[in-house]
């Protein structure tokens, strides 16, 4: 695994110079560990190989994490931070409470810090992983801009920040603005679903009580009927234990199945089925439910690019820390 690890480094220094600068100028470079600690980036990618190779099901859990990291203080490892007598933290607050994986981020982060203590912070490590479980769910690869600096704050209150799924379109469009996304990088972003879970309970009022009847007619018209048949039969009403899979029979593979979904209205969430309501979301996602994966990975790969410069601490903002559940 270590030879590939570097081939993954090395690709990923090669890449560079066909990225704009924008990053650059928040602090960001590829390879930014190359002499503080080089062989960062490989301990990461093969502790995710060993680990994914035992918990595949992690993949998708671990890439919204990431997600979940830079859309609340931007990508600063707030979102590891563990709640204190006086504060309760985002991995507490209701959006958050489905995220899993915390121990691997741990586990990697315990690695790094035996080969270069002190150098490679939480946040980063959170965007290497984030790439390397989609490169081990046989999804695209691409580089990674590294020199984010850890966040002293958490705030649980800050998750309302995140898209809930019940969002519409305009919800969804003003929250990604927000944070200096474009309405590409929403449909796109939103390709990530095509691997992992989702609880019933993210969704169930489509099937059960769409419109406050509380009857088992009350359902959501736009859901295709014999999905949402399907559904039910493995939702129950109330349901906040089960899950289902978000891109049924390759949810442990990153490709376009997510959008195939989408297009003919088999999309979970609320935030799935809104995406047909845009002209460019929903021309995007009929043109990939058909298409070669080739553009969608370019274009998964740019967007989590742009993703990871959310508001990140550089130079001597912010601190490595030692454990990321706790500032030093």
């Amino acid at each position: 695994m270590a030879s590939r690890a570097l081939l993954v480094l090395l690709a990923s220094l090669a890449f560079s110079f066909l990225l704009s600068g924008s990053v650059e100028a928040q602090g960001l470079s590829v390879g930014f560990y190359s002499k503080t600690c080089p062989s960062a980036e490989a301990i990461v990618f093969d502790e995710m190989s060993k680990i994914i190779k035992l918990a595949p099901s992690l993949a998708g859990p671990l890439l919204r994490m990431h997600f979940h990291d830079c859309f609340v203080r931007g990508c600063d490892a707030s979102v590891l931070l563990n709640s204190t007598k006086g504060n309760v933290a985002e991995k507490d607050a209701r959006p958050n409470l489905s995220l899993r994986g915390y121990g691997v981020i741990d586990r990697v982060k315990s690695k790094l810090e035996k080969a270069c203590p002190g150098v490679v912070s939480c946040a980063d490590i959170l965007a290497l992983v984030a790439r390397d479980v989609v490169v081990l769910s046989k999804g695209p690869f691409w580089p990674v801009w590294t020199g984010r600096r850890d966040g002293f704050v958490s705030i649980a209150n800050e998750t309302k920040q995140l898209p809930p799924p019940t969002s519409n379109i305009t919800t969804l469009i003003s929250m990604f603005a927000a944070k200096g996304l474009s309405v590409k990088d929403l449909v796109v972003l939103s390709g990530g679903h095509t691997i992992g879970i989702s609880h019933c309970s993210s969704f169930n009022d489509r099937l059960y009580n769409f419109t406050g009847k509380a009857n088992l007619a009350d359902i959501d018209p736009t859901l295709e009927k014999h999905y949402l048949a399907k559904l039910r039969t493995i939702c129950k009403p109330n349901d906040a234990v089960t899950f289902v899979e978000m891109d049924p029979g390759s949810f442990r593979t990153f490709d376009t199945g997510y959008y195939k979904q989408v297009s003919k209205r088999r999309g979970v969430f609320h935030s799935d089925e809104a995406l047909l309501e845009h002209p460019l979301t929903k021309a995007y996602i009929l043109k990939h439910a058909a298409a070669p994966e080739s553009e969608f990975f370019k274009d998964f790969g740019d967007s989590m690019i742009s993703m990871g410069n959310i508001g990140v601490l550089t130079g001597s903002a912010g601190e490595i820390r030692k454990k990321c559940s706790v500032i030093n």
